[in-house]
């Protein structure tokens, strides 16, 4: 399941350029201690770059100091491995974990936060970025402290995603999709499991992680999450796909009739501003439910959402009375509407954005 930062290093290789896509930290224990291998990919120029400290991972939490020291030793290691003379550096690490300020003084470094920082090393990460770039301008306000170019850009869209067959046929029983990863801890689990049980006439498709395993949030394990992944799974008109190839889930999404995305927005890393699927699910021309969503409140045409930031008691009520009305906010016209606008951000259309900005 592709994120921005796998979306942005895919459409860099395309044109041309040679991209090496550095991994979080093996904690799995996949590889040995201070191990670093280099796998290429069937993205030709795209490579990805595995490693492991030599070190305990747990010096980031208890003793950043000597954790910096040894942290930058490993990217020193990285960056021999990878061989290369590095232009850019483009960072999407608010945890500042593999820190932008020890990759070569000479790179053009970006830092590019999708996410609010909710901790000082988030902060911190930007230290040394040439620009902040950010889908929010409410996390940029975070980063007033650098004296530096800061950037407001959209999510991005990969162009498979983008629908070219408009039609208004709905489907029977009416599909209802979700994608992303159900492990996620700002998920609104209780209003969510409530909407499906009390729509059974209605078929819920889940594309996503489900399962530790295939997830990038090991670290957040929890009983609660794996015990709403259990019910979900367990409800009759749930159909649960794990996470597949996002070719592939480009095409699924463009088949159902709607889209549904429920989280807490006071939990919410993005703090309800702005996700990356909102721009992958309008692509398809279909009606999008949500909660509130502050970055398209002045788009009712493009998203239907709750009015509420302090909760999502409204929420069953208002998917309720758009399924209703389905065909209306299906209509040919509200489609073309959406895939317009979800057009103007795709991802090589934001990269010619971004360097526009950087001249």
């Amino acid at each position: 399941m592709f994120v921005s930062k796998h979306h942005y290093a895919l459409e860099l290789s395309k044109k041309g350029n040679k991209v090496f896509f550095i991994n979080s930290p093996d904690q799995n224990k996949e590889l040995n201690y201070g191990q670093v291998k280099i796998e290429e990919t069937k993205y030709p120029n795209l490579y990805i770059v595995k490693h492991r400290f030599f070190f305990s991972y747990i010096l980031r939490f208890k003793a950043r100091f000597i954790f910096d020291k040894l942290v930058s030793i490993h990217i020193n290691r990285i960056i021999n491995k990878i061989n290369s003379h590095i232009d850019i550096v483009w960072s999407f690490d608010i945890s500042n974990t593999i820190p932008l300020k020890f990759f070569p003084k000479k790179a053009l470094k970006i830092f590019m936060p999708v996410d609010e920082p909710l901790t000082k090393s988030g902060i911190a990460a930007a230290e040394t970025a040439g620009i902040i770039i950010s889908v929010t301008n409410e996390i940029l306000e975070k980063y007033y402290q650098y004296d530096v170019p800061k950037l407001f850009i959209n999510h991005g869209v990969a162009e498979t995603y983008i629908n070219e067959i408009f039609q208004e046929n709905i489907n029977s029983p009416i599909r209802v999709g979700l994608s992303g990863n159900f492990l996620r801890p700002d998920i609104d689990r209780k209003t969510l499991l409530e909407i499906v049980k009390t729509n059974p006439n209605i078929i819920f498709e889940c594309w996503g992680s489900i399962h530790y395993k295939n997830s990038n949030l090991s670290s957040y394990a929890d009983k609660e999450a794996a015990e709403f992944v259990d019910k979900l799974c367990n409800l009759p008109n749930t159909v649960i796909h794990g996470p597949i190839n996002p070719l592939i889930l480009s095409e699924k999404l463009k088949e159902v009739d709607c889209f549904l995305i429920c989280y807490d927005i006071k939990k919410d890393q993005s703090k309800g501003t702005n996700y990356h699927k909102i721009l992958e699910y309008m692509a398809s021309g279909k009606v999008i439910i949500s909660n509130n969503v502050t970055t398209y409140q002045n788009h009712p045409d493009l998203i239907i959402m709750s009015q509420s930031r302090e909760n999502n008691n409204g929420l069953p009520v208002l998917f309720k009375n758009v399924i209703q009305d389905i065909r209306e906010h299906n209509s040919l016209a509200k489609q073309q509407t959406r895939i317009s606008f979800t057009k103007g951000y795709l991802y090589s259309r934001q990269i010619e954005k971004i360097e526009i900005s950087l001249q």
